[in-house]
């Protein structure tokens, strides 16, 4: 990947339904030319899907939390994504390092889906504990 390539992905990250020719005229290649480096992204996994962002309100969705996940002894991620991947208001689930087994991305209606979503996540196997941080504002995403 050289900058070209960093530079059609950065375009693409703030808006992927701009047009080839766009793309081109911004880092000096023709649409053709970006649209071969960008089928050379898709196929070597640099780019692995396009989505919409969505305003979560749109879906009802009111409240954010960030929730520390323990889990007694050495729970393998794989046992922790099949615990967690039923709950629909987990939205992301990642492994970290440090006291933490995972850090869940929840959405919820309210604070009250919210208390029933984390009590259904604490009372599965192998879970001992969950700390939460609740979001009061997103300042910005990428």
């Amino acid at each position: 990947m050289d900058d070209v390539d960093r530079r059609i992905v950065a375009l693409l990250r703030k808006n992927a339904r701009r047009s080839f020719k766009d793309i081109g005229d911004h880092v000096h290649l023709t649409a053709p030319a970006v649209k071969r480096r960008v089928d050379r992204l898709e196929r070597d996994g640099v780019i692995r899907g396009y989505t919409a962002v969505v305003d979560p309100r749109a879906f009802g969705w009111h409240a954010e939390a960030f929730v520390d996940l323990y889990c007694e002894g050495h729970m393998p991620g794989e046992a922790i994504k099949r615990a967690v991947e039923g709950e629909p208001g987990v939205v992301s689930a990642h492994t970290v390092a440090g006291e933490a087994s995972a850090l869940l991305h929840v959405m919820a209606e309210d604070t009250r889906d919210l208390e029933s979503a984390l009590e259904r996540i604490r009372a599965t196997d192998g879970v001992t504990r969950t700390v939460t941080e609740v979001v009061l504002s997103t300042l910005f995403e990428r």
